[in-house]
């Protein structure tokens, strides 16, 4: 659970910045793309973590992390496409939320690997 909150952290002092610097290319919809992304790439972080850690202690996948694994992905493709479908968000905006996380992941994940 150290390694989800240094993610955490990083991710707020990485999106915010970013999401104002945005701003200034265009107003409306890249700064909030920008964040949306970002806490939709933090929550399914936490449900993937959930899924490891239910499956290194029970040493087998039971039907509860299944029904869930696809809850949160249905959730996820759900809330996105409610998003493109009003067009409130940009589809770059989205993109580079998710990859500043998935980059923090990898990024945190190796300066883990490194301490042990």
């Amino acid at each position: 659970m150290v390694l989800l909150k240094r993610i955490y952290k990083r991710a707020i002092l990485i999106l915010l910045p970013l999401a104002l610097l945005s701003a200034f290319i265009e107003w409306k919809k890249l700064p909030m793309s920008i964040l949306i992304g970002g806490i939709l790439g933090l929550i399914n972080l936490r449900g993937l973590a959930r899924g490891v850690y239910s499956i290194v202690g029970t040493y087998r996948p039971t039907a509860k992390m299944v029904i869930s694994t696809i809850f949160r992905l249905g959730f996820l493709a759900a809330v996105l496409i409610i998003l493109f479908a009003f067009k409130i968000v940009n589809v770059f905006g989205i993109l580079i939320g998710f990859t500043v996380i998935f980059i923090l992941i990898i990024t945190e994940g190796l300066r883990l690997a490194k301490e042990l």
